[in-house]
């Protein structure tokens, strides 16, 4: 599928970056390239993740390192706004269920592990056990409110599909009967924030990603083209099985300039 048509005034692109741009410590195949191209011919872009194992000042050196010359101002990311939302929530208490190189941004916020205000959850890889999702419950029952960074059900890494966040935060959810604060992708808040550093309405942009649900799926919601790529977490069966159906379907990001006739 490949309906250009409905975007003729494509002034700007939101790329997700995991499975789209690179997986684990290796480029997709032309994606350097694609960016260089499509940011000399003039579009504007902005580089949304919901990666919650780097922070900021991290990610933008990972992306360096891999040879894409990205501004780190370009670079929006779910753990950032989920700093900025803290932030505004004035004499909060955490709790930070967080990598180690993220949850350094996060040692601003007054923390406490015992009678939290806000439970914040990211991806803790193997740290995850019974004992802390009963601990998390509990605190949840008590009153705290969950804010998670993002609720992806997978991700795409060199050893194969990993178990994403999402899994654990419906457990809570369910268990506790709380609502989980989802920050990042497919939030519309999180789009719009990228779209207004842009200067730019929805119809004006597109995202381009690797997850139906999250990347698609969410900038659809909020009249985002969207562009689906087959690298990354992309199964073609599990796309197929979704309601969800995106307006563009590429190989790999490599083909986008092609796509917008570049």
């Amino acid at each position: 599928m490949n309906n250009m048509n409905k975007q003729p005034t494509v002034k700007g692109i939101l790329f997700d970056l995991d499975g789209v741009l690179y997986t684990g410590s290796s480029p997709i195949s032309g994606a350097i390239d694609a960016v260089r191209t499509i940011r000399a011919s003039g579009l504007l872009c902005r580089f949304v993740t919901n990666t919650s194992t780097l922070s900021l000042v991290s990610l933008h050196n990972k992306l360096n390192a891999l040879g894409f010359s990205i501004p780190i101002r370009e670079i929006i990311s779910a753990p950032q706004a989920t700093l900025l939302y803290l932030k505004q929530q004035t004499h909060a208490t955490c709790r930070l269920l967080l990598a180690d190189d993220v949850k350094k941004d996060f040692n601003v916020l007054p923390q406490s592990s015992t009678d939290p205000d806000y439970i914040v959850i990211g991806d803790i890889g193997n740290a995850w056990t019974y004992a802390l999702l009963n601990d998390v419950f509990n605190a949840l029952m008590k009153g705290a409110k969950l804010i998670t960074i993002h609720k992806n059900k997978f991700w795409q890494t060199e050893q194969g599909l990993q178990m994403d966040i999402g899994g654990f935060v419906e457990a809570l959810e369910y268990a506790s009967g709380v609502k989980a604060m989802v920050i990042g992708k497919p939030a519309p808040e999180f789009f719009k924030i990228a779209l207004d550093d842009l200067g730019l309405t929805p119809a004006e942009a597109m995202m381009v990603g690797d997850d139906i649900d999250v990347d698609v799926g969410g900038g659809q919601q909020v009249g985002l083209t969207g562009v689906l790529v087959k690298t990354g977490k992309y199964r073609q069966h599990y796309a197929e099985a979704s309601a969800i159906r995106p307006d563009i379907l590429i190989d790999s990001v490599a083909d986008l300039p092609k796509a917008l006739g570049l």
